[in-house]
């Protein structure tokens, strides 16, 4: 059975870790006024009536596919996907960015197709990459690594951070358009070590291939998401689903549950990674599953919301909040999964 683990990543010493590191800097947070718990998706620092929320993140290993491609005009929407997507989910519509950009040598052919992508995330997110850094970083990094740090705003009576979710509210899914940018170190070694696989292999549809498949750039909420601040819908809880899955709900809070039984039909790059021995419990923790934004409203809010989102994109209600602590899943193969 191929684990997540087995091809270099722990999951739980990943969450130990980042618990360690939170226990020696929460000191810091009174320095400042800071709203949200450690945690969270974004971080919310109070400046009068309105409020500063700040998020980092990386492509990460989605960055070999990448090389292996040689295709680099990408992976700079991720980039600021990753960062846009955790800003939304306080609330905030994000306004501005600064990247990070580590090389091994400098390669301006290379930096160049990255800023494309970069500025193509930004252009769909309407947000302004104000700065940033690029460090050549000989026996630190191979080939590059790349990273972004944004910042949005949001008025403090409007923060959403999940407080307000009851037993009883629903779930509304955004559809994923494939991995996004989690578990590619799991997806590399199930297609690529275990199946034997290429990136230029046709996918079992024969429409495109794995590389293509894995390639596609993280979808960009920022648009659905911010319209629904705009129309000033009563929302409970914003999600970005990312590695970890479903599990990424706890975030928002404690002592309520999700029972999601409705979810659309998996994106076929998740059925071929499944075929290759990886567990089904494995699956949804550790990828998105075809969900890559959820939103927890009132049920008799949830028609007008989606009629919102589907001007954008398609989403569907996938299923309702609990008062068990507990997150059951029903997979696409039948099973009945619980975290």
């Amino acid at each position: 059975m191929v684990t997540y683990s087995e091809s270099g990543v722990d999951i739980d010493l990943e969450a130990v870790t980042v618990t360690t590191l939170a226990d020696k800097l929460k000191s810091t947070l009174e320095c400042r006024d800071i709203i949200t718990d450690s945690g969270h998706y974004a971080a919310l620092v109070r400046l009068g009536d309105k409020a500063i929320a700040m998020s980092t993140d990386g492509v990460g290993s989605k960055i070999l596919i990448a090389e292996m491609m040689n295709k680099y005009d990408t992976v700079g929407i991720d980039c600021i996907a990753m960062v846009v997507n955790d800003i939304l989910c306080v609330g905030a519509e994000p306004i501005a960015l600064v990247d990070y950009l580590a090389v091994e040598k400098p390669d301006p052919e290379r930096a160049g197709k990255i800023a494309e992508g970069l500025v193509a995330g930004a252009n769909e997110s309407r947000i302004a990459i104000i700065g940033g850094e690029t460090a050549s970083l000989p026996g630190i990094i191979k080939d590059f690594d790349l990273a972004g740090t944004g910042i949005g705003f949001v008025d403090v009576d409007k923060i959403i951070t999940g407080e307000n979710i009851q037993p009883g509210n629903v779930l509304i899914g955004l559809n994923s358009n494939g991995i996004h940018s989690n578990g590619y170190s799991l997806a590399r070694k199930a297609l690529f070590d275990n199946a034997g696989l290429s990136v230029d292999d046709k996918m079992p549809n024969g429409d495109t291939t794995v590389g293509e498949e894995l390639i596609r750039p993280t979808e960009l909420y920022v648009k659905p998401i911010v319209s629904l601040f705009e129309k000033n819908y009563r929302i409970n809880g914003l999600a970005h689903i990312t590695g970890g899955g479903f599990t990424n709900l706890r975030r928002l809070k404690k002592g309520v549950g999700y029972e999601i039984t409705d979810l659309p039909e998996v994106p076929e790059i998740f059925k071929l990674i499944y075929e290759q021995n990886v567990d089904i419990k494995e699956m949804y923790k550790v990828f998105n599953m075809g969900i890559g934004f959820v939103v927890i409203c009132d049920e008799n809010e949830a028609d007008k919301i989606m009629d919102t989102i589907n001007q954008y994109c398609d989403c569907r209600i996938i299923g309702k909040v609990t008062d068990e602590d507990k997150i059951t899943v029903r997979a696409f193969e039948g099973s009945e999964l619980e975290y």
